[in-house]
């Protein structure tokens, strides 16, 4: 790997498929298929979808990589595919945001989406109260008020740039932020990738106290790596 690369890594991120399915919860042949396209038949007619979006990364050893972006990318198509939205909003809604907001690489990672289980809704930034939004797929201006349960632990920075996921909520420490240790969920004040405590423990035979000792840190801290571990697998 070369310099300018690992300095790309260090502000975007890296994942493999395999990593960025265990921190979404999305199985690794969907998350291909959304970043590769599939192939499929309807009526016997052979058709493509094609890719959802192109990721942050290029392929390494002919593998898919992702980024930070990327990952919460997948987290949102999911959310809204659960909520009801149909793969062919998602799809249009992609497009038309394409167009409307061109600077926006992954517009799912802003904070103008929102969804009411049916399509996908753009908030306007305007002085009306309560909030205006504006549906991408149809182009009608609607008022509602909408809840944002996938934005919740979502850190913004100036504008609508996505900073870091707090994946456990604010008030909790753990954080996956693409500019410290890859991308890969770290304690917020140590440092530390909560993978890593897990692991130490695990193989000191569950001591939370002596692994705390080791790293120069509160026990409460090395609990705190192991419940979000453990949530991973629940």
């Amino acid at each position: 790997m070369g310099q300018q690369e690992t300095m790309a890594y260090l502000n975007t991120g890296i994942y493999s498929v395999s990593e960025a399915a265990r921190l979404t919860g999305v199985s690794e042949g969907r998350i291909r298929r959304w970043l590769r396209g599939y192939h499929y038949k309807l009526r016997k007619e052979d058709r493509v979808s094609p890719p959802l979006w192109s990721g942050q990364l290029e392929p390494i050893d002919h593998k898919i990589a992702l980024g930070f972006l990327d990952v919460v990318e997948v987290r949102f198509v999911d959310a809204f595919l659960k909520s009801g939205v149909s793969w062919t909003i998602i799809h249009k809604a992609r497009e038309m945001a394409g167009a409307r907001f061109p600077g926006e690489s992954h517009p799912f990672c802003t904070r103008r989406f929102v969804t009411d289980g049916h399509g996908i809704f753009v908030e306007l930034h305007t002085e009306a109260a309560p909030p205006r939004f504006l549906e991408i797929v149809r182009d009608q201006q609607v008022f509602a008020e909408i809840m944002r349960p996938f934005v919740k632990g979502l850190e913004f920075g100036e504008g609508n740039s996505l900073e870091r996921w707090w994946p456990m909520g604010r008030e909790q420490p753990v954080v996956i932020d693409p500019k410290r240790n890859f991308g890969q969920p770290t304690l917020a004040r140590e440092g530390i990738p909560t993978s890593v405590l897990a692991k130490s423990v695990e193989t000191n035979e569950g001591s939370v106290e002596e692994v705390a000792d080791w790293y120069e840190i509160s026990p409460e801290s090395v609990k705190a790596a192991i419940r979000y571990e453990q949530s991973l697998t629940a």
